[in-house]
């Protein structure tokens, strides 16, 4: 049986998404950049909390403390597969653009 302190980590589109609370961190923590939901308001909706309010950060890395990360590029979406769209083509697009950055350096 697992230990009851290893948390399970939920993987979509081959990276990790994990959940603080309100606040769900998207992305893999060793590399530079991540992105932060925060769900600000959320509904009932047949017995189920649907969020209603996020705001989207991408956020740069400073070493492994997230708190010292800086904010890149801020939104606010209605719906959760709204802020994932968003927030999933921002990281995808920065990390490619470092990745070429990187190659032709």
């Amino acid at each position: 049986m697992a230990a009851l302190t290893e948390r399970e980590v939920l993987v979509y589109r081959e990276k990790p998404l994990l959940r603080d609370g309100n606040t769900l961190y998207y992305g893999d923590f060793s590399e530079n950049f991540i992105v932060r939901f925060t769900i600000l308001e959320s509904e009932k909706v047949n017995d189920l909390d649907m969020a209603t309010k996020i705001i989207i950060e991408l956020l740069e890395k400073n070493g492994d403390d997230i708190s010292q990360a800086k904010l890149t590029k801020k939104a606010e979406r209605t719906s959760m597969w709204a802020a994932l769209d968003i927030g999933i083509y921002w990281l995808e697009d920065i990390l490619e653009m470092e990745k070429e950055f990187l190659k032709n350096a």
